[in-house]
C-alpha cells in the first residue's frame, strides 16, 4: 500500500475507517440504546451536500450506480434503495457515519462564552440517561474529526468546497460546487 496515503480520496477510505472504529466504540458504551440499522432512513434528508474529496470516493466506487440507477425521488437521500437501504454505505459520507450517537459540540454564544451543546436522534433518545448528563466520552465529539476531513479536502482541492449528493446523479457529470460554511 506504499503511496496509496498520497492519494486523498484512499485517505478519506482510511479515515472513514477509523471513524467506524471510533464510533463503534462510542455506540458500545450505549448498549441497545443505539437502535440505528439497515433500513432505519430518518436522518437520511434530502438536500445533503459533501465534501468534493468524499463526492471524488462516491464517483470511484459507484460510477455504474451514477450512471445507470434513478435517483432516489426528492425528500429523502438520493442514495437509498426502495427499501430505506443506502445504496453506497461501505462509501457513505462522514456525516452518515455518526448519526444517531450522542453529539456534543461547542458553540460561542453572543457574548463571547463557549457552551456545550449536546444532541441525540430522538429514536435513539429512550433507553438511557438523558443527554445532557451523559460522560463526556459517551458523546460523539464534533470538531477534531472534522478538522482532520477538512485537511485530506485541502489536500485533494485545495480548497473547502461542497457538492450536493444529489448532483452526482446529474447525466452530464457536472456538479455544483458550493462554498463550505462552517466547515
Amino acid at each position: 500500500m506504499a503511496g496509496m496515503e498520497s492519494d486523498p480520496v484512499v485517505a478519506v477510505e482510511l479515515f472513514h475507517e477509523d471513524v467506524d472504529r471510533a464510533a463503534a466504540e462510542v455506540a458500545a458504551l450505549h448498549g441497545g440504546r443505539i437502535r440505528c440499522e439497515r433500513g432505519c432512513a430518518d436522518c437520511c434528508v434530502d438536500g445533503l451536500t459533501v465534501l468534493t474529496v468524499e463526492a471524488e470516493l462516491i464517483r470511484r466506487h459507484h460510477g455504474d450506480l451514477l450512471r445507470t440507477a434513478d435517483p432516489y425521488p426528492l425528500g429523502a437521500c438520493v442514495f437509498l434503495d426502495r427499501d430505506g437501504a443506502c445504496r453506497i454505505y461501505p462509501h457513505r459520507p462522514y456525516v452518515c457515519r455518526t448519526q444517531g450517537l450522542p453529539l456534543s459540540w461547542v458553540e460561542e454564544t453572543g457574548g463571547g462564552q463557549l457552551v456545550e451543546m449536546r444532541d441525540i436522534c430522538p429514536l435513539n433518545e429512550a433507553g438511557g440517561p438523558p443527554v445532557e448528563e451523559l460522560p463526556e466520552d459517551a458523546c460523539w465529539r464534533i470538531g477534531p474529526w472534522e478538522g482532520r476531513l477538512a485537511r485530506l479536502q485541502y489536500a485533494f482541492a485545495g480548497r473547502l468546497e461542497r457538492v450536493r449528493l444529489r448532483d452526482l446523479f446529474r447525466p452530464d457529470g457536472e456538479v455544483e460546487v458550493l462554498p463550505c460554511r462552517d466547515c
